[in-house]
C-alpha cells in the first residue's frame, strides 16, 4: 500500500525490511486487517504454539501419559475398547474444559458420595 509509513525504531533494519515485505507480499484484504489493529503492534515471526502444549494437563503431563497411568491402576480385565474410549474422551474433555465433560465429572463425584452415604 502507497503513502503508509512503517517506523524503524524498535525493530533491527533488516528484520524491519523483512516484516515490511512480508505485509507487502499480503493481500490488501489482509493489510487493513494488520492496519486496524496496528502495524507496530503486528508480529509476523511469531512462533507458533507447539501442538503438544495443548494437549497438556495442568500438571503438565499429556492426556495420553495421565491416561496411561490411570489404566495401569486397573486390571486389564475390568475393561474394554469402551472403557478405554470413555476414558480418553473424558480425560481430553476434562484437560479441554468442556463444560459438558466438566458436568458429567462433577455429577459422577456426587453420585459416588450420596451413594457411599446411602441417600439413594
Amino acid at each position: 500500500m502507497k503513502g503508509i509509513v512503517f517506523k524503524r525504531e524498535e525493530l533491527p533494519l533488516e528484520e524491519d525490511d523483512r516484516k515490511k515485505a512480508v505485509f507487502e507480499g499480503m493481500s490488501a484484504r489482509n493489510q487493513k486487517r494488520i492496519l486496524n489493529k496496528g502495524y507496530d503492534n503486528w508480529d509476523p515471526f511469531l512462533v507458533p504454539k507447539d501442538p503438544l502444549d495443548i494437549r497438556m494437563a495442568g500438571q503438565r503431563e499429556t492426556a495420553l501419559a495421565l491416561i496411561r497411568k490411570f489404566l495401569q491402576t486397573r486390571r486389564h480385565e475390568e475393561y474394554s475398547n469402551a472403557y478405554g474410549q470413555g476414558v480418553w474422551e473424558i480425560c481430553m474433555g476434562i484437560i479441554g474444559d468442556d463444560e459438558r465433560y466438566r458436568g458429567m465429572y462433577e455429577f459422577s463425584c456426587w453420585y459416588t458420595n450420596i451413594s457411599k452415604d446411602g441417600e439413594l
